[in-house]
């Protein structure tokens, strides 16, 4: 079985930097997970926080430039701490440090997930972060929760696990509200429970349990079960993974497994612009299993060229799909509404029939 484990500052970082004694007793307990026969891949926040305490600094770093010198500092720090906790069950780790952008491009996409396979073929463990150092805005996942649920999308786990510093989900906020009922188990992820999961995170950690259930939700659009537990506790992660019990809040997808590919193109690469279609093209997106025509096109909005990323939208603006699109906006433009017969005619060239096809494209909808 192979399962992603996020950890986030909130349970490595202490107000001296990194507490080097829960890292060591996480490793304790991810050792006996791995003993068993799992594939384990550990995506782990806490470089700021342990570059804060290295530059003496009291608040975390409002600025990219800072927040990037504080990360530079604090990495070397948190691969140290679990290269010496690891190596007291003789398990070898890899430092792995990806951008969003390692998401965007197919390429990119692809070797990220052959290093990370080949390394658990080497039965080594990887500790996956952002890379904070080189991130910018535009490239940045914003938190760790995200990370890790594409990263697990990208490896195909079996389990995502997202540790906590509560017990899992519960129906109000544990801390305002005495009487609030943890949620043990989610099928699907509504309006409403996010509304519950509202707010903000931590003092030196990014995500709160918004950010937390965000990533759940992509996770099991992958088809990939996902549970939230108190990273806090001695012993959880023993009682969720090897003894089966249900601990904290788990997320059962309803969905199969998507497709490595499919998976990539609803995802990690970042839509360019919205190609609007009928309702003839959206009944043949959705009920029919069709590609999609020229014939369906309505309308294009925003600049895009061929191969990238569109989403399509309804004329009442709802995302229906998201695909690969075989032509550019501009020549979109001049083909909507026509039949494919008349593509050539019109441009003086075809690449395809379809100008999404559909096995680059992925429904976001039901």
């Amino acid at each position: 079985m192979k399962v992603v484990i996020k950890i986030g500052s909130n349970i490595i970082a202490g107000r001296d930097g990194l507490d080097e004694d829960q890292i060591a007793r996480l490793s304790d307990e991810i050792a006996e997970i791995y003993s068993n026969g799992f594939d384990v891949v550990v995506v782990s926040s806490g470089a700021i926080a342990a570059g804060m305490s290295r530059l003496a600094l009291k608040r975390k770093p409002s600025d990219i430039r800072h927040k990037q010198a504080a990360a530079a500092v604090g990495q070397s720090a948190l691969m140290w701490a679990y290269e010496q906790a690891f190596s007291e069950y003789d398990i070898k780790v890899a430092q792995i440090l990806l951008t969003r952008d390692a998401f965007f491009d197919r390429t990119r996409y692809i070797n990220a997930k052959n290093t990370i396979l080949t390394l658990l073929d080497y039965r080594v463990v990887p500790i996956i972060n952002e890379n904070d150092t080189v991130s910018i805005e535009e490239i940045k996942f914003g938190d760790n929760d995200l990370l890790a649920a594409l990263v697990a999308g990208l490896v195909g786990a079996d389990h995502l696990v997202i540790l906590s510093d509560v017990d899992g989900l519960y129906s109000r906020d544990p801390k305002r509200y005495p009487n609030a009922e943890l949620i043990g188990i989610v099928k699907e992820i509504t309006p409403e429970l996010k509304e519950i999961a509202g707010g903000s995170g931590s003092v030196v950690g990014t995500g709160g349990m918004y950010s937390k259930l965000t990533a759940a939700e992509k996770a099991m659009n992958y088809g990939i079960k996902v549970s939230i537990i108190n990273g806090r506790k001695t012993g959880v992660l023993g009682k969720l993974l090897l003894e089966g019990r249900y601990v904290g809040t788990t997320f059962i997808p309803q969905k199969k497994r998507m497709p490595a590919r499919k998976g990539w193109i609803a995802f990690g690469v970042r839509a360019k612009g919205e190609i609007v279609i009928d309702d003839g093209a959206k009944a043949a997106l959705l009920d029919k299993g069709k590609s999609l025509l020229p014939s369906g096109i309505r309308d294009i909005r925003g600049d895009f060229n061929a191969g990238d990323a569109v989403y399509c939208v309804d004329e009442k603006g709802e995302r229906i799909a998201k695909g690969l699109t075989n032509y550019s906006s501009e020549e979109l433009k001049k083909i909507k509404g026509l039949k494919t017969s008349e593509i050539e005619r019109v441009l003086g060239y075809k690449y395809a029939d379809e100008v999404i096809h559909r096995d680059n494209l992925v429904l976001t909808v039901s």
